[in-house]
């Protein structure tokens, strides 16, 4: 199946199960994409844009979830700040793969394991905590990380709305209190300041990916 005139082929995972459902574990082969991808630029943008994740950056991957229809992004509102709406990201266990990482989180934050990867962002795009949060969650982890370093991948939902579980799949405390689907744009005007840079530019990357939503088309 290809999606946005056969810019990238689409496989569908193979799902293995144990004994419990929350140990389903989804398998992407290897994506094979045909078009030329241009590196980013980041050379006006207050983060960096990298083949590789720097020293002093926290490796982290991002997950663009988009629905069945490929017009709409999910975004979710943080429980311990509500204001704060993003798209889920997590941490890249050691040894982790992150396609294998962003296959774990949004099982993890979202619930979800019917979906399918449409598309991986070519580089690694950095963004620094403000103060404030940095010290907040470096006295969290036991760190003293500067940032994150996430790669970024687009899903495309291939269930239903009603598999989506804040709670997730119980592995982990829930992050999120309520969540919506929205416009790419609306996802970057919810973001907080300083993950925005970011979320513009990986949507831009995902743009080719994703189609117009005929509500919003004049």
């Amino acid at each position: 199946m290809t999606v946005a005139a056969a810019r990238c082929l689409i496989l569908t995972p193979t799902i293995s199960s144990s004994a419990s459902s929350c140990s389903a574990v989804l398998r992407f082969p290897r994506i094979v994409h045909r078009r030329r991808r241009r590196a980013l630029s980041c050379s006006a943008s207050p983060f960096a844009s990298m083949d590789a994740p720097p020293e002093g950056y926290r490796t982290n991957v991002g997950i663009c979830l988009a629905d069945p229809s490929l017009t709409k992004i999910f975004s979710a509102s943080r429980i311990d700040i509500p204001t704060a709406w993003q798209m889920p990201q997590g941490g890249i266990d050691p040894g982790e793969e992150p396609r294998a990482a962003a296959v774990r989180e949004l099982r993890e934050e979202t619930g979800v394991t019917s979906a399918e990867i449409v598309a991986e962002a070519p580089n690694w795009l950095t963004y620094d905590f403000p103060a404030d949060v940095r010290d907040k969650l470096n006295a969290r982890w036991g760190t003293n990380w500067k940032g994150q370093a996430q790669k970024w991948f687009l899903f495309r939902l291939t269930g239903s709305d009603d598999e989506i579980n804040l709670m997730g799949d119980g592995s982990e405390k829930p992050e999120f209190s309520e969540w919506t689907w929205m416009t790419p744009k609306q996802v970057i005007e919810k973001a907080v300041e300083f993950k925005k840079p970011v979320y513009e530019e990986t949507l831009k990357h995902f743009a080719p990916y994703l189609q117009s939503d005929p509500a919003t088309s004049s």
